[in-house]
């Protein structure tokens, strides 16, 4: 009897589709739609419904399905590559097109082109075009234009949320592993305007965002980021109309970020340490021409866009990762320089740590006229230093003061401290819900005018007025480095260049301990900075284990009255030498 029962059970599962219970019922619409779980991927049509196929071209197959996906909104896909067949319901995502109308309207708004350059079988371009639901006279932000290369042959691309059917750009697992494709060797470009707001498509705002890969592995070690532009942009008292936000040809705005100890992971894809920045007349890149193929469809399909423009495409205009950098130095006119360090090696976002303002040091919050003045900025944390003249070329130097990284030609900088990283960047500033209430700071003056800062201001109480101030040349320590020029580096120099000042960092707090504890100071105190496993630790635990021996040494010699050993440690100490201190 047992087994005749269990002969039945197994009969019966046997006409049951594989994973389903017996007590389900087959679903009416497909099972990931408008699930708290992340939507990779276009729902299909719900069972039972039949889709149109049309024949556009009247070669008696089909070239086009008129088909819905949940909550019964309209889509078109295109065979842009002729493999299209009865029966079919979606196209495919190597050649063809994707036409959405979310609101129903009778208009497509949303539209996504895949296109499939070398031949291989496999998408090398992805193009997204977003329209607005109600348009206006305003071109940004009214859309969106975004165009996706992959360069690095992963598949990926742009990510776009099928639940609400968005362009999500900044959508990501974790701290920084974003779904669109910023991880490896790819690029975007993107405006954030609808096609029809854009004279000339084969230019873009943002053109392009490079990611550069070059040890291979996945992960991204270094980002450039160029923008074209238009006349609004520069002088935001012009209209935000179109015939001021027209893409001009030139590049005017240039961002270099670096990892520069290669300590990206898996968990945190993206830890750029450092940003150099460029502003300026910037250069022409109408030369920078690169074919398309596969772009265009058939043209009785242009009936069903906004705006076919783009099907028509037959090249874009960009710097490509090859030519991009070599632009920026041989070619570029530059009238301003910034540069970033992330001293409290938090930032988590995709591209860079470039936005600190030259303005006060001391006011903190999202546009209220300070240091961290830009949405996207680290409230405490980074150091910013400008030359806003352009006078040192882009060049960097490693200083004796501080044995760090330096711009040269900087009038002034701000380092605004967050020694323990309390205050996360993370990938946006608005995901990080507070600003520090205090915070110590440091500024540096070139007074002299000779490239180098020699006037060291020092905040650490958070009271806002710079209790400790140091100048190099009253202590006859002489400010002048040697300089580095970045325009023919490759990424394994900047790696090199961060290796060397870690190394000389670290090698200089060892003879700070010696030195210390040769004066009788306990030095345990101090035992978690003298542990350091990495380069970014050699860096960060070497400096403040230096400062704060420094800082120990000095309220010693005061306290025994000793003004000959306290002038020596000052030029021991700005100077890095640490051995003219040695106690006879």
């Amino acid at each position: 009897m047992k087994l005749r029962i269990l002969q039945c059970l197994l009969a019966t599962a046997a006409l049951l589709p594989f994973g389903i219970r017996a007590n389900a019922k087959a679903p009416a619409a497909y099972w990931n739609s408008n699930n708290a779980i992340s939507p990779f991927r276009l729902p299909p049509p719900p069972v039972g419904f039949t889709p149109e196929y049309l024949d556009l071209n009247g070669d008696g197959t089909p070239d086009a399905i008129r088909s819905v996906t949940h909550n019964d909104i309209p889509v078109l896909w295109l065979d842009d590559d002729g493999n299209m067949r009865p029966g079919d319901l979606e196209g495919d995502t190597v050649n063809d097109c994707l036409l959405i109308d979310r609101n129903k309207d009778g208009v497509y708004d949303l539209i996504v082109k895949w296109a499939d350059l070398d031949g291989d079988g496999r998408a090398d371009l992805q193009l997204v075009a977003e329209y607005p639901f109600n348009p206006t006279d305003e071109v940004w932000p009214n859309g969106h234009y975004m165009v996706v290369l992959d360069t690095d042959k992963d598949n990926i691309f742009n990510y776009i949320d099928w639940n609400t059917f968005r362009l999500e750009c900044w959508q990501k697992s974790g701290i920084c592993d974003f779904f669109p494709d910023y991880s490896g060797k790819t690029a975007f470009m993107k405006m954030h305007a609808s096609t029809d707001k854009i004279g000339d498509l084969r230019l873009n705002w943002e053109n392009p965002f490079l990611f550069y890969d070059p040890d291979k592995d996945g992960l991204t070690e270094m980002a450039i980021r160029l923008l074209d532009s238009p006349p609004h942009m520069k002088d935001p008292k012009l209209p935000n109309t179109y015939d001021h936000m027209q893409l001009t040809g030139r590049i005017d705005w240039v961002s270099i970020a670096v990892d520069l100890d290669n300590d990206n992971r898996p968990g945190q894809e993206f830890d750029f340490d450092f940003t150099l920045g460029f502003q300026g007349e910037g250069f022409d890149y109408s030369d920078q021409v690169h074919p398309l193929r596969n772009m265009r469809g058939l043209p009785e399909a242009d009936k069903f866009f906004p705006d076919p423009r783009f099907r028509q495409l037959t090249e874009l205009v960009y710097a490509d990762h090859e030519h991009a950098y070599d632009l920026i130095f041989q070619r570029g006119k530059w009238s301003r320089v910034n540069f970033v360090f992330d001293e409290d090696d938090d930032c988590g976002r995709w591209e860079r740590v470039e936005f600190c303002d030259n303005l006060d040091p001391f006011k903190v919050g999202r546009s209220r006229g300070g240091f961290d003045n830009h949405s996207q900025s680290d409230p405490s944390g980074d150091r910013g230093e400008w030359d806003m003249d352009n006078s040192g070329g882009g060049r960097l130097y490693i200083s004796r003061f501080d044995g760090r990284l330096h711009l040269y030609g900087a009038e002034t900088g701000i380092w605004r401290i967050d020694q323990n990283t309390t205050y996360y960047q993370g990938w946006d500033r608005l995901w990080q819900r507070r600003d520090p209430e205090r915070f110590a700071t440091v500024r540096y003056t070139d007074r002299d005018g000779n490239g180098f800062f020699d006037y060291i201001e020092y905040d650490l109480d958070g009271d806002h007025t710079f209790e400790t101030t140091v100048d190099l040349k009253a202590l006859g320590v002489d400010d002048r480095c040697e300089l580095i020029d970045v325009s023919g580096f490759r990424y394994r120099d900047y790696t090199k260049m961060m290796q060397r000042m870690a190394d000389n960092m670290w090698r200089q707090a060892q003879q700070a301990v010696k030195i210390a504890e040769g004066y009788g100071l306990n030095t345990t105190w101090y035992a978690k900075l003298k542990q350091a496993v990495s380069i970014r630790e050699r860096y960060h635990k070497g400096y403040w284990l230096q400062y704060y021996l420094y800082r120990d040494l000095e309220d010693r010699f005061i306290r025994e009255q000793r003004s000959d050993l306290l002038a020596q440690l000052n030029k021991a100490y700005f100077s890095a030498d640490w051995k003219s201190l040695n106690k006879r």
